[in-house]
């Protein structure tokens, strides 16, 4: 039996999917599809279904019904049932044949309740009942034009898209992003002028609308569900003003009460706003393959976790624009393949030559035991140098077979490399180091000015450049690094000759982008006035104000700009990055701006007694598993970012002779967590009940007698490394462990998400 994990977490859901989905029509919503193309691959849903006349469908209003000789329909859906959703169903099914109809959702049955104005104290008193779900079959029945037909309504918690050993994805929270100031006037617009909220620090679940805390309660109830999984009690932490309403509901989720009771083990769950730091977001100072591959690729349809790889290349097809389209396209996920995985694995984990290079080797590799005619060549590694391996495969069927996950990855290595986008990346690195040295020596006006002549109509642009969309990226990133700056007459002139160009050039555009259409809230350039433009203008340097203030609530975590010296340059330090830091810093101070969640009377006790008793308090850095979320989407370079800083951090990490095993080799465990989903195999964490414990023993009056030295004994076992997760960490050379007076505790995981469940685009790229 696997050891309880994120990745068992995943499989095991849909498991409880598979079974039910035999000789059936299968409709899924996009967001379970998302989950199930990274989880386990479409292929193993049909073998699942076991019919050769198999039917995958989107489930849409306009969606295809069954036939006659297709009695059988399961519904997989990420959301309430509840609305639109349940019009769907009735609709689809009604215009069918079906006499067995499964419906499962992603939500549990205390989240409908709630949905449906249930008050908590009657909620409790249904537990382990399900009226929602019992009333919906009954419905289902009515539809299906027989009562005597059989319906099921079940909840899967199919929360998660493993994209990577550490990174995971949550694919149906795609509209949730952390409020930013100006968002406190729309809920303003509901309240009276006595309970008007002043900022985003005043801002709880109470003055949420509706459909947001429900959203966020649909969040909690999947995050819930992966803690019961993993058998731990959670304390929940917060930076940022969404994310601490989340934290909250998560702490406080009563359906959880009596799962926390029975956990066994503790865990760390850290909540952060993206809105705290979109430099990160929209630079180009991530060294990053991956990241390059997810900006110049289109999006695969349906999907914002994954691109189409062109795979015309591998047929014998012109590579034609029209031909494009004849061939299905390749995509990044390959869940059924190792070789292709951990090829997957190593673009994510290494810097952008080094990518390149293993690109080569596993082509290479892959030739050889094929026995193709592979010519060796060394050097520096081409787009033409890799086409030619790929082409190698080109008219062998089995080989084709054999790698073809590979092969896709390959292709989307090319493709990258020969995009034009690619070659403005650099470009974009060398405006963005001048900015942050205008920054440091200039005022914001000054630095306005420097892009004003950048700002080109599309009759006077070259392919050097900017579009307006990356114009904006450009934009984001001034704001978002300079933060907090005074505002004065050279900053309105600025701004407004700034705001006047950008009006005169989305005007003079031949075809809007998606993104300007969007901004402009026109569907063509023949609609778009100067006046329209100069309006949404005005609303973009209005929330572009809103990100330059969005840490103006914050005290240790103020700034992500370092001002340069006579030895260094300014630079950008990423938010997340200090926050891992000030986790795993090893004199623990209190923390200033992750703040703590308190989940009932005990938490409130400790934090009470602590600020007259020498008790620590809540520290993300207690438990021996950290799960750090960050609300609204992270990039690939600061997933792996995270990934290298950790046992920096922690150089108690030890590595082993025996850790260069290959790594596509079976999943190794990490104190009981498969390694597949964690960041770090092995870092120290804190003095857990260690020299603060005993200095509060020392503390109490002689006789006390009520706590003795184990009173706090935090994780009972030390965990052992494995040998493939400590090699790619530190190279499977031994580090010495720092001088500590007791040994540490092993931090099991940190495991990244993504609510709006994409690997962070550019704007530039395709206005998205």
């Amino acid at each position: 039996m696997s050891t309880p994990g994120v990745l068992t977490f995943t499989q095991q859901a849909w498991e409880q999917v598979l079974a039910k989905v035999k000789r059936a029509v299968v409709y899924l919503d996009a967001a379970c599809a998302e989950s199930l193309h990274w989880g386990c691959g479409s292929s193993r849903l049909l073998e699942a279904v076991g019919n050769s006349a198999c039917y995958l469908r989107e489930f849409e209003p306009a969606a295809v019904g069954g036939g006659a000789e297709q009695p059988k329909a399961v519904f997989v859906l990420s959301c309430l049932l509840k609305g639109r959703t349940v019009e769907t169903l009735r609709d689809i099914i009604c215009r069918s044949h079906f006499q067995y109809c499964v419906v499962v959702t992603a939500v549990n049955h205390a989240v409908h309740l709630t949905a449906n104005h249930v008050p908590p104290a009657a909620a409790a008193e249904l537990e382990g009942q399900q009226p929602v779900f019992e009333q919906l079959e009954e419905k289902l029945c009515e539809w299906m034009g027989n009562m005597n037909y059989t319906a099921e309504v079940l909840h899967v918690p199919l929360l998660l898209a493993c994209a990577a050993p550490h990174l995971a994805l949550t694919p149906a929270f795609a509209s949730l992003f952390p409020l930013l100031p100006q968002d406190v006037h729309i809920l303003n617009r509901a309240r009276s002028d006595k309970r008007r909220l002043g900022n985003l620090a005043e801002v709880d679940a109470t003055t949420l609308t509706p459909e947001l805390l429900l959203t966020i309660r649909c969040l909690v109830s999947g995050l819930s569900s992966l803690c019961e999984h993993l058998g731990v009690r959670e304390e929940c932490f917060a930076v940022g003003s969404l994310s601490r309403i989340i934290a909250a509901d998560l702490a406080n989720f009563a359906p959880a009460k009596n799962r926390r009771k029975t956990a066994t083990g503790r865990a760390s769950v850290v909540f952060v706003d993206r809105t705290l730091d979109l430099t990160g977001a929209v630079g180009h100072h991530g060294d990053n393959l991956v990241e390059k591959i997810l900006s110049v690729l289109p999006q695969l349809p349906g999907h914002t976790n994954d691109v189409m790889v062109n795979m015309v290349e591998l047929t014998a097809l012109q590579a034609e624009e029209e031909n494009q389209n004849m061939v299905a396209p390749g995509c990044l996920a390959q869940s059924n393949d190792p070789a292709a995985k951990a090829l997957w694995e190593a673009l994510l984990n290494t810097k952008h030559k080094e990518a390149v290079m293993e690109v080569r080797r596993h082509l290479v590799e892959a030739a050889s035991r094929e026995n193709l005619p592979i010519k060796m060549s060394m050097g520096r590694v081409t787009p033409g140098q890799l086409m030619s391996y790929i082409h190698l495969f080109k008219n062998n069927l089995k080989a084709l077979g054999n790698h073809c996950g590979l092969l896709q990855l390959g292709l989307a290595t090319v493709q990258t490399l020969k995009h034009p986008q690619t070659a403005k990346w650099d470009n974009f690195l060398a405006f963005e180091r001048l900015l942050l040295q205008s920054i440091g020596e200039s005022t914001m006006s000054v630095v306005l000015n420097q892009l004003l002549p950048m700002i080109k109509p599309s009759n006077q642009r070259t392919n050097d450049d900017y579009s307006p969309e990356e114009l904006l990226v450009l934009l984001i990133y001034i704001y978002s690094v300079s933060g907090e700056f005074s505002v004065d007459k050279d900053l309105g002139e600025g701004e407004e000759k700034v705001k006047k160009a950008l009006a005169q050039v989305f005007c003079e555009e031949s075809e809007l982008s998606p993104l300007l259409q969007k901004i402009t809230g026109c569907d063509s350039s023949i609609n778009l006035t100067f006046r329209k433009s100069r309006s949404a203008v005005d609303e973009l340097f209005t929330s572009l104000r809103d990100i330059a203030g969005a840490r103006n609530l914050m005290k240790q975590f103020k700034s992500v700009y370092v001002p340069g010296n006579h030895t260094h340059q300014a630079s950008y330090k990423p938010l997340l990055k200090q926050v891992v830091e000030e986790i795993f810093n090893p004199e623990r101070p209190d923390p200033v701006d992750i703040e703590h969640m308190s989940s009932g009377l005990t938490d409130l006790l400790k934090t009470g007694f602590s600020m007259f008793m020498k008790v620590s308090r809540p520290h993300p850095s207690d438990h021996p598993l950290l799960i750090l979320f960050v609300v609204g989407g992270v990039t690939a370079s600061e997933a792996k970012m995270i990934k290298d800083l950790v046992p920096s951090l922690k150089p108690g990490t030890q590595g082993l002779p025996e850790a260069q095993e290959p790594q596509n080799s079976n999943p190794s465990c990490v104190g009981g967590v498969e390694g597949r989903l964690a960041i770090s195999s092995l870092f120290p964490s804190s003095d857990e009940g260690g020299e603060w414990k005993r200095r509060w023993l020392r503390s109490l009056p002689r006789g006390s007698g009520s706590v003795g030295e184990g009173g706090r004994s935090g994780c009972s076992s030390h965990l052992s490394p494995t040998p493939r997760l400590t090699a790619t960490l530190s190279g499977g050379r031994p580090t010495p462990a720092p001088e500590w007076k007791e040994p540490f505790k092993h931090t099991r995981i940190l495991l990244l998400l993504s609510p709006t469940h994409h690997l962070y685009r550019r704007l530039r790229s395709r206005g998205e």
